[in-house]
């Protein structure tokens, strides 16, 4: 294939450049984030989820009982972790001790401490690494075989293991072994899909956050660890926790899996091709409400537009479906559900191979 001409750069980047203010426009009045509705969301989150643990291991329940239990602790806690995501975009300053009150309510109990998303998630934003072998959330999928999609959804399971290993062994012996603490901030502090992307230097800031944190959430395993081991809490419970765990892992690798269209093999991309290898699944559409949670639903809408609050996304949806033109590339992100993109990166398999057939046989 030919390289993009000077005109076709230039009229690309004009469209960008078009679209881009347009939206910024239509939104203006959405950027500011409201605490009060960050904080009542979390707080119902986790105390719906948490509570639902409980129920789901109380031995005196009936069963169908505690397994609904259990699926309403995976939806819940799997909401309330997701707003990891706005803290990496939202300024702190507007949402004051949400960062704090987030950390000690989820990041802490469930392993996954907020430096695992900071300095790493605005990467894959970036315009010079989103799509490339340098941005750490991103594969291109749609170029492989369909056994690689359920491999990718799958291997999400072992996720809450690799955390307990983590916080158990691995902090501990980071603390006294210098190479092993370069390994684990390049390699193993990182919520990334990318096997071959490298976690930068820290910030000192940043460098501080993750020594408290680590710190806490390796005497939290420890600490629930010797309950485990004494007795105090029962192996069963241990055992529907992390089954809880694994559903949370393996609904987020699902809902990752519907984020884009991974169409991309490794060339940088403008806005408006970001936005259409990424994905909104709206209204009408109800159980992306489930499995995309926090504004993720709108996730091309949130890739062009980082900076607005998860709450104000509907409403911007709706400026933007409303106010532009038909054939505007933005209605092009917009997908009626997961089948339909999972039909889309199907088809661009087929294709894949098949050109690689009709290559190969010359």
């Amino acid at each position: 294939m030919n390289p993009p001409s000077v005109e076709t750069r230039s009229a690309a980047k004009s469209e960008s450049a078009q679209l881009l203010k347009a939206a910024h426009r239509l939104t203006a009045d959405l950027m500011q984030p409201r605490p009060l509705v960050y904080w009542a969301d979390l707080l119902a989150s986790t105390v719906i989820g948490y509570g639902s643990v409980a129920a789901a291991v109380a031995a005196g329940l009936p069963v169908p009982v505690r397994v609904l239990a259990g699926i309403v602790a995976v939806l819940a806690l799997y909401r309330a972790i997701l707003f990891i995501h706005e803290l990496t975009h939202v300024r702190l300053s507007t949402l004051p001790g949400f960062w704090t009150g987030w950390n000690l309510l989820v990041g802490i109990p469930l392993l996954v401490p907020s430096f695992f998303y900071e300095g790493v998630h605005t990467l894959h934003h970036a315009k010079t690494h989103y799509g490339t072998i340098r941005d750490p959330e991103y594969l291109p999928l749609a170029h492989d075989r369909p056994l690689s999609l359920v491999a990718f959804t799958v291997a999400s399971l072992t996720f809450p293991l690799l955390l307990i290993a983590r916080s158990l062994v691995l902090v501990p012996l980071a603390a006294v072994i210098p190479p092993l603490r370069r390994l684990m901030v390049e390699r193993l502090s990182a919520l990334v899909i990318n096997p071959a992307f490298r976690r930068p230097e820290l910030t000192p800031t940043l460098a501080r956050r993750w020594l408290v944190l680590d710190a806490a959430a390796s005497l939290y395993a420890w600490t629930v660890a010797a309950l485990v081991l004494t007795g105090a809490i029962s192996w069963s419970s241990a055992l529907i926790v992390l089954a809880i765990a694994a559903g949370i892992a393996l609904i987020n690798q699902f809902r990752t899996l519907f984020a884009h269209h991974w169409e991309n093999e490794g060339e940088e991309m403008d806005a408006v091709e970001q936005l259409m290898d990424t994905v909104n699944v709206p209204p009408p559409a109800m159980l992306p409400m489930l499995w995309a949670p926090v504004g993720l639903r709108y996730h091309g809408l949130h890739h062009f537009l980082p900076g607005l609050p998860y709450h104000s996304l509907g409403e911007a949806h709706r400026r933007l479906v409303s106010a532009l033109p038909a054939d505007n590339a933005y209605h092009l992100t917009n997908s009626t559900g997961a089948g339909a993109v999972l039909a889309r990166l199907l088809a661009h398999q087929a294709r894949v191979a098949e050109e690689k057939r009709v290559r190969k046989t010359g």
